[in-house]
Order: structure tokens, then sequence, then C-alpha cells
């Protein structure tokens, strides 16, 4: 028994396996350790995220070289084996690959972080997780009317960061323009109407106008864009059965719906109080009479001839 026990511990592949044992655990001793002491003290919490999730794809990486140099003896002969089964699993895997390759465009060219409200495709919501492979959602929308969230978590493919377009609602702007349209009566005093959506745009989202110019102007020198107005802005249309009016505002890009609840709350109790001054239109039908119609039938009598 203690000559098998000895032969055991001098067998050269069981004292590659304990080195290989040891190797990784101080990879990863190592990886958690600056994980946790260095990479915690980064403020920003995207590159927080960043830093860890790069620490992690370090310490695979060093595991599988660890793991190639032990074995290297070993792994000679099978040089061409590898060769051809790595073309064959690099087709089969063809998904994943795309995958990691989107991971990678996602961590370094700036698509979106954790945080951000996306939409990928037909899939809008805020950014949970950005895995090697796959991309987790909190989904917004649906059957759920609004920004708002529906409970539901999506699991995004990184590869579709190649084949459709991204939108990003947070990424170097994170405003949004929104849009709120009135129907006014014709005959309405159109310059009171002016003035209560004016005043209803500056006292709601007014605040936001500066703030959001600032990032525009920032926008600007990094890209080739025109300047905006970040004001709120009104303008109008006369139809056949109304003026609409369009107040046109900036507003924070997770709280549009409730931004134009405050916006609709604040116009209805000012064109309440004009006293009939201004009013909303809404679709009429007009019925039309039919005139008279006189119809006259003449008798004739009809002697058959014999």
């Amino acid at each position: 028994m203690e000559d098998k026990i000895t032969e055991l511990l001098y067998d050269p592949i069981v004292g590659k396996i304990v080195f290989l044992a040891i190797g990784v655990g101080v990879i990863w001793f190592i990886i958690k350790l600056i994980q946790r002491n260095l990479f915690s003290r980064i403020e920003q919490s995207d590159n927080r995220y960043k830093a860890r999730k790069f620490g992690s794809f370090v310490g695979y990486i060093l595991t599988i070289v660890l793991i190639t140099i032990v074995f290297s003896d070993k792994l000679g002969g099978l040089t061409v084996a590898f060769g051809v089964a790595g073309a064959g699993i690099a087709f089969a895997l063809q998904e994943v690959i795309a995958s990691f390759a989107g991971w990678l465009a996602i961590m370094f060219g700036g698509f979106y972080k954790t945080g951000d409200r996306v939409q990928l495709g037909g899939m809008k919501g805020d950014i949970m997780d950005i895995g090697v492979l796959r991309t987790t959602l909190m989904e917004t929308g649906q059957w759920v009317d609004g920004d708002l969230y529906n409970g539901r978590i999506v699991l995004v493919a990184n590869s579709f960061v190649f084949k459709e377009p991204v939108f990003n609602y947070s990424g170097d702007f994170p405003f949004l323009w929104d849009e709120l349209k009135l129907p006014i009566q014709y005959g309405s005093n159109y310059d009171k109407v002016n003035e209560i959506l004016l005043k209803a745009g500056k006292e709601v989202a007014g605040a936001l106008s500066e703030e959001s110019h600032q990032k525009w102007t920032a926008l600007q020198r990094k890209y080739m864009l025109e300047d905006a107005q970040t004001e709120p802005m009104i303008s109008l249309v006369a139809n056949d059965n109304w003026v609409e009016f369009t107040l046109r505002y900036v507003v924070d890009y997770k709280r549009r719906r409730a931004t134009k609840t405050k916006m609709f709350t604040h116009i209805l109790k000012e064109v309440d109080a004009t006293n009939g001054e201004v009013k909303f239109a809404s679709a009429t039908f007009q019925l039309v009479e039919p005139s008279d119609l006189n119809v006259n039938i003449k008798n004739k009598e009809f002697t058959p001839k014999s």
C-alpha cells in the first residue's frame, strides 16, 4: 500500500495536476484580490464594471495558458488533430464566436453600458448585465404603456450589434425631445394658447434646457452636428377641423411619461381658468337632412287590340 502511494506521489501526471491546481488557485486568488481592493475603488460604476469583467477575462486567459504550458509535452502530437477539430468547432460555434466578438465591441467600442436604456431590434429596456455571450435587459413597454418596466427579463446575443441598429436612449446625450399636441377650436384666443403652452413647458421641463444644451454642445465638439434648440418651442398647423398646437421640449429619457402627465395637468388647469376663451376641439359630424322627394305616378288606360 505504501509503495503504491509513493509511486502515485512521484507520478509526473499527478505532479502536473497538483501544480496546475495550485497555479489556478493562485491566479484566481490574485484576480479576486485585485477586484476587491483595487477595482472597487473606481468611482464611476460603468468603469468599475468594465474593470471587473476585464479582470475575469484575464483570469480565464491565464488559466488556459497555464494548462497549455503544463501539458505542452502531451499536446505536441495532437497539433494536427486540434487544427482539424478547431476548424469544425469554429464553424459549429460561429454564433458563439460572433457573440464573443460582439462582447469585445460592446466593452471597448462604446455601444452601450450597464444602466443605459437601449432598443435592440424590437426589444427595449435597461441594461442589467453585459455577459461574454449575452446582454441582459429589463424590458419596458410591450403590454405596458409608456416607458415603464413590464417585469420581463430579456437575454440578447451580443452578436446582435453586428446585425441590427442599436438605439441608445442614454449614451452621450441622456435626453429626448418629446412633443405634446393640442387641438384648439377655431375662434379661440391663440395668443393665450401660446402663452399657456410656453408657461407649461418652462415650468415643467425648463430646468433641463440649460443642462441638455451643455450636453449638446459637447456632442457638437465630438461629432458633426448642427446647433439644436433645447428651449421649449411651439408650432401650429391649421387643418379642416381645428388648429393644432405642438409643444416641443427636452425631457429626461426615464421621465418622459411622468413629464407629459405634469404638462397636461398644468395645461388643463390653465385652459379651465380662461372661462371659455380657449376651447379644445373634437371631431364632430354634421348630418345633413335629405331634400324632399316628390314622385308622381300617372296611370294610363290600356286597351288591348282585338
